[in-house]
């Protein structure tokens, strides 16, 4: 090991010492301070590393009235099961801040269930970074089941696929896709399907009790495009063809319904929406991605909602039916 690691190392631990004694111990800075021999400044410093390293985990347990109050809303009007909503920062960019956290919440209450479960997993950035937020746990009463293929088109991993650093993170048995995220041909996805591991995983799949997905819009900031698994002219096609929204890989109209489409024809996903007694849990935030979430609870894609306060009062405010404006 360097040095220059050796240091970093020693000062991350330094970070979590004063973070632990800071959050946990109630100490204040000065305490801290004399209690590792360095200045105010230094122990500042330091609790602000313990947090923006993420050795820290905060969360606000006192529920907000007005997010509690739209999230009653939500679930009147579209019919929902659940919905959460977070506060919004109306100065951060970010698409994940809050609802990730809140999506982290979620799923450790889920694996704190004793009965076996199974627990489908989407793909995408907000899970990622609630996968990311989550604690260490030990869960081998449950089963994890991906919702879609783990390879990108020039035959990598998929970035966000989070199946595996979430298993990590449980101890818990896993069933990837072991597929493109997108077949070339229907002929190949048929082919693909055929085979008794993916038949496995797709089975399983379909027992789901719970599941969490990212909601994706189609436009000019589609994920299926950034993510570089179709081009700008197949993007344009699906636009054409009154594509809207994204779950897991399948595209779908203003209404909720999943498209009779040459892309869907190809995606390698378990059938979608999944099974009756399946509990999903849509999360997502943004005002590009209002109209997709909005076509997501008409059409019954999701039986929850995780998002923010901005992306919640947009969702109320939009027309009963048709695409918002």
């Amino acid at each position: 090991m360097s040095k220059a690691t050796e240091e970093a190392s020693a000062r991350l631990d330094d970070a979590a010492r004063a973070g632990w004694l800071y959050y946990i111990a109630g100490n204040t800075q000065e305490e801290i301070a004399v209690k590792l021999g360095i200045s105010r400044q230094g122990a500042q410093r330091l609790v602000s590393l313990s947090v923006s390293a993420g050795l820290v985990k905060v969360r606000i347990d006192h529920p907000i009235a007005a997010c509690l109050e739209l999230g009653r809303q939500l679930v009147e009007r579209f019919g929902l099961r659940s919905a959460e909503v977070v506060p919004s920062d109306p100065e951060s960019p970010s698409t994940t801040l809050g609802i990730a956290e809140a999506c982290a919440a979620r799923i450790e209450r889920t694996l704190l269930r004793p009965e076996p479960l199974v627990i489908g997993v989407g793909t995408g950035r907000t899970l990622r970074a609630a996968v990311e937020n989550l604690p260490r746990m030990r869960c081998p009463q449950h089963r994890l089941v991906s919702l879609t293929g783990n390879i990108a088109p020039d035959g990598s991993a998929a970035i966000y696929n989070v199946i595996f650093s979430l298993a990590d993170k449980i101890d818990a048995a896993h069933y990837p896709m072991p597929l493109p995220v997108v077949a070339s041909s229907p002929e190949e996805r048929a082919l693909l399907h055929q085979q008794k591991v993916v038949q496995a995983s797709l089975e399983l799949a379909r027992e789901a009790d719970i599941a969490f997905i990212g909601i994706g819009e189609v436009g000019p900031q589609a994920q299926l495009l950034m993510d570089r698994f179709i081009s700008e002219t197949e993007r344009d096609e699906l636009v054409a063809t009154g594509g809207i929204g994204e779950v897991v890989g399948w595209v779908y109209d203003a209404d909720g319904r999943i498209l009779d489409c040459a892309f869907n024809k190809r995606v390698v996903s378990p059938p979608f929406p999944l099974g009756s007694g399946t509990e999903v849990i849509g999360v997502a935030m943004g005002a590009s991605k209002r109209d997709s979430i909005l076509a997501a609870l008409k059409g019954h894609l999701v039986g929850g909602l995780i998002t923010d306060e901005r992306t919640a009062a947009a969702l109320l405010e939009a027309p009963a039916s048709g695409k918002g404006a």
